[in-house]
This record gives C-alpha cells, structure tokens and sequence, in this order.
C-alpha cells in the first residue's frame, strides 16, 4: 500500500445526470460520494492522512454545486482529517448564490474559495470582474486559499486564467488545480510561467492531477535546477474525476523516496492548509 499522503484537490457529493455532448444522460463520475460515511471510507482506504474536500461540479446547473457546500463543511466539522473549500461561480447571473457561499466563509474549516470557468465567464470578462472581485476580497479577509481549474483552450487556458494571478496574486493565494491543465498548460507552467510567478513574488502554487505523464519528472528537475519552487507543489487525486492510485503513482515515479517526497505528498498541504 501506498505511503500516507495528503490529498489537496477531491470531491464530495453526486451530481444529476447530464447529457453531456449531445449524447444521454450519463454519470461518468463512478466513485463519487453521496455520504460523508462514504467518502470517509475511501480516504481511510487509501491512507490518506489529510484531505480537502470540495463540492461536486461539472454539470451546468447553477445550484448542483452550490448546493453541496454545507455537506463539505458538515464533512470537515465532522472529522478533524478534513478541510474543506466553497464553491463559488465568476458568473455574474450566479453572484447571488455566490454571496450566500461567501457568507460561510468564516466556518470553522473552510479553508479554501473553489471556482472554474468551465460552466461559463472568463477571468478577462469584464462582466465577471465584481463577482471575482468579491471573491478575492473574502479569501483576502479570511485568508482563505482560491482554487481555480485549468485545462487546455477556451476560458479555462492558463493563458486565461493567469490573469487571476496577476491581478490578484501578490496578497492572495492561488492553487492552480492541474499544474495548467494537459500539455499546453503543462509545458506553459513548468517552462517558466509558474517559476516568473514565484520570483515575482505571486502566491501561486500548483497540483499535478491531469498531468501528463512527462511533466511531473520534468517538474522536479526544473525545480532542482532552479532551486526553488518545492514549497508550490502539492498532491492530488480530483477524486471522482481522478483517482488516487494513478495520481500517486506518477508522483512517485518523479520524487521517488525523496525530501521532495515529503513535501509534495504531505508538508506543503500542511503549510498550506492545515
């Protein structure tokens, strides 16, 4: 069985069937967790020490997410092994639904503003600038961590959602869910991009879910090479849409049993989170 890790990236809660792509109405998210009995099962199974929890999301009705913010807080008041984060939405027709998310901002264990453009708005579209804004300002006030998703092309690109680290990264933290997301983000970040961030003084930091096979390797001998960065790195399974036997595995395969071990797979979600 794998070491014990610290998990910095999964998911609570099942979502409505969706047809997604014009196919039928379908659940691709096999593992996910109705229960916080459920979902407590599979981080003990896989030894996971630490872990934060987010809401469900992926299908575009509005409340599906939102609605599963008191079940991650429940999870994280219930046991003292989870944090968790709100989901929260840049879109301007959701801002109310996202204020009532900001309001338990200060609950005991939150830890953590989620949000994604994968269901509409852009981090460059001006109409989507008060609710980030508000967003922001409240991780700003709590220091709560913002975790925003990114994946190849669209409002999601790193080219996209790099604007969120420049506007508001230099008193703001900033976890880049998947490391840029798939190949072009891969190579974006780890060629220099996140490094830039880092020695500009930005918060940023990064997990290496969704990544290609060759970039964590390529991840640990930039850091080495540039000598530093090994504080930004976090582990991640994205479970349900991840899984945490493959992520920990290619992690593994670039630290090896390494002090860069220690800190991808447990210290810096401690200092980040816990």
């Amino acid at each position: 069985m794998a070491p014990t890790t610290s998990d910095a990236h999964r998911h609570i809660g099942v979502l409505p069937a969706y047809p997604f792509y014009g196919g039928p109405a379908i659940n691709p998210d096999t593992t996910a967790r109705a229960t916080i009995a459920e979902f407590m099962a599979d981080v003990d199974a896989e030894q996971t020490d630490r872990a934060l929890v987010l809401p469900n999301y992926g299908v575009p009705v509005a409340s599906a997410a939102f609605e599963l913010n008191p079940l991650a807080i429940e999870a994280a008041q219930k046991n003292e092994r989870i944090l968790c984060g709100l989901w929260v939405s840049p879109r301007p027709q959701d801002i109310l639904l996202t204020e009532q998310a900001l309001a338990l901002a200060g609950e005991a264990g939150v830890r953590a503003l989620k949000t994604s453009f994968l269901l509409g708005g852009s981090a460059t579209d001006e109409a989507c600038a008060p609710a980030l804004d508000r967003i922001f300002e409240t991780a700003r006030e709590h220091d709560l961590v913002v975790h925003v998703h990114t994946s190849p092309g669209g409002a999601s690109d790193i080219d996209q959602v790099g604007a969120l680290v420049e506007e508001y990264g230099d008193d703001v933290k900033i976890h880049l869910v998947h490391l840029g997301g798939g190949m072009s983000g891969n190579m974006k970040l780890i060629g220099g991009r996140l490094f830039d961030w880092i020695a500009a003084g930005k918060k940023v930091y990064t997990d290496t879910s969704w990544t290609i096979g060759f970039a964590p390797r390529w991840l640990v001998q930039e850091i080495e090479r540039r000598g530093f960065g090994e504080d930004r790195i976090l582990f991640a399974s994205d479970a349900p849409w991840g899984d945490h036997e493959g992520e920990y595995a290619r992690m593994h395969a670039a630290v090896k049993d390494t002090e860069l071990a220690d800190l991808f797979l447990r210290e810096n979600f401690a200092t980040l989170y816990a």
